[in-house]
């Protein structure tokens, strides 16, 4: 019922905020906070009550939705979800303080949408029925379409349209390799969308999920969907424009929660159901054996010094985000306890620093109305208190040891060297030149003589540091004590491990 609540609240939210009378601004954004705020409770107390000694699925709820066709409203969490869950429902409320100010027109159909965006991002990570899995996944696009084509900036219908028609691509992919799962999980009378139904027949001899084709086949299907989410190159070319178009707030959600929408997917479903298609294009054997890992590595690099080239603070931190998903996807094709462990911890870590970054970048963007990197110049004499904030997020970006950065770079890494040597070492570019990119900016942005043009630029206030405060302190706190959040999916990396050992 906790889980329920938390999915439907921001939708009764919605429909809440649209009876308000449109003049009511003051109201309708204290309307849509009360309505974050709740899923965030809720969130918390899950986490802190979320059982760490086992692997198996809580807070289950498991009622039929449409029985013609054996579809379950099924839901629940294990250590992955609730991880997800307590980040998703963290960054709603900061996204809401972060419009506060900065959305002026349709306030109502802004605040609307962000809600049923919401609902759709919970109840992605806590499906346990694969159509209804869908329905969320899906549940995400139109609002997110309509957040970034209207409150966008001036090319917002370019990259509203991109962002789409991108999604929709993976998206009729995966429907198509859902429905050949749904057509082979058994006879007329028992098919199932039933995930963990699904994961134990796809591991079961003889079975026709088990086969090894299909497994590539519909592996290739899913994968191709979340990869455009997470993203993974070549698919990745409308990240960098949905993100310099779109608001603040919404910015923050794609780096922080979409993403991690397309890696939780290849968690949950390429990797758990499909470990023979796994095996496929991770053993080191023949052509396909290393692709995974050549894919993260791939975007690791390629990101990394697109992000060095660019002069746009945004699109500056919308590469760096490409190239910090790498060391997810190399951590994932490790399959080892390592590895995997690193990538999820990566995961929850890149959710929260690359949200401080866009919020950071959103508050230089109000008072300057540019985003130059060398347009600025000597901020750091001027704004102390961001510049010591910003200092943070890029060293936590970056990697420095004691902030959440490092560790679940290093555990991926470490996972990787395993299997891939050459790869991983190569890989540690990325590292070198992220540093690069952002000493380089701190240089350019907040060192050296003030320019003119900002002598009286005001300091970061007391709303935008509400919204990064609770990203420092977990940015931190993750640095120091990691075992805060690995404890939480410990049993289901040992879970998951079992299941790819057992093919």
């Amino acid at each position: 019922m906790l889980l329920s609540l938390m999915i439907f609240i921001p939708l009764l939210g919605m429909v809440a905020v649209l009876l308000l009378p449109r003049e009511s601004e003051e109201l309708i954004k204290r309307a849509t906070l009360l309505f974050t705020l709740i899923p965030l409770a809720l969130a918390v107390y899950l986490f802190i009550a979320y059982d760490r000694s086992t692997a198996g699925t809580q807070y289950v709820v498991n009622v039929p939705w449409i029985e013609a066709f054996n579809i379950q409203y099924h839901i629940g969490i294990d250590g992955l979800s609730v991880t997800l869950l307590l980040l998703t429902a963290l960054l709603g409320p900061i996204c809401v303080i972060a419009s506060w100010r900065n959305i002026e027109k349709g306030i109502k159909a802004y605040m609307a949408l962000f809600l049923l965006l919401e609902t759709g991002m919970l109840g992605f990570f806590a499906a346990l029925d694969l159509f209804l899995f869908y329905v969320f996944f899906e549940l995400t696009l139109l609002p997110m379409y309509f957040l970034i084509g209207v409150w966008g900036g001036p090319r917002r219908e370019y990259a509203a349209i991109k962002f789409f028609l991108y999604t929709l691509f993976g998206s009729v992919l995966m429907l198509v390799a859902m429905i050949a799962v749904y057509l082979n999980s058994g006879d007329p009378g028992a098919r199932t969308f039933d995930i963990p139904t699904l994961i134990a027949l796809a591991s079961t001899a003889g079975h026709a999920l088990n086969d090894l084709n299909f497994q590539i086949w519909v592996f290739l299907g899913f994968f191709i969907g979340f990869a455009v989410k997470v993203p993974i190159f070549p698919f990745h070319t409308w990240l960098p424009d949905a993100h310099v178009e779109a608001p603040t707030a919404i910015s923050v959600i794609l780096a922080g929660i979409l993403l991690k929408m397309g890696t939780y997917g290849l968690v949950r479903i390429n990797m758990a159901m499909f470990p023979q298609g796994l095996d496929h294009f991770t053993n080191g054997v023949g052509f396909w054996g290393n692709s995974l890992a050549l894919l993260g590595f791939i975007n690791i690099v390629y990101g990394s010094f697109c992000a060095l080239a660019q002069t746009d603070f945004k699109k500056l931190v919308a590469y760096s985000s490409i190239g910090h998903m790498g060391f997810v996807i190399l951590g994932l094709a490790a399959r080892n306890d390592s590895g995997i462990t690193g990538a999820i911890l990566q995961m929850f870590n890149h959710g929260v620093i690359s949200a401080m970054l866009f919020l950071l970048v959103g508050v230089l963007y109000d008072r300057a109305h540019h985003r130059e990197i060398n347009g600025f110049g000597g901020l750091g004499s001027r704004m102390p208190i961001y510049t010591g904030i910003t200092t943070l997020a890029f060293m936590a970006s970056l990697g420095l040891p004691g902030l959440s950065g490092f560790v679940g770079e290093a555990l991926s890494l470490l996972g990787a060297y395993d299997k891939f040597k050459m790869l991983t070492i190569l890989s540690t570019i990325g590292i070198v030149v992220g540093a690069a990119y952002f000493l380089w900016t701190l240089q350019r942005v907040f060192l050296g003589t003030l320019n003119p043009k900002y002598e009286e630029l005001p300091e970061i206030n007391g709303r935008e540091i509400l919204t990064l405060v609770p990203l420092g302190i977990l940015t931190i706190v993750l640095g120091v004590w990691p075992n805060f959040a690995i404890d939480m999916f410990r049993e289901s990396v040992t879970n998951l491990i079992d299941v790819l050992n057992a093919i």
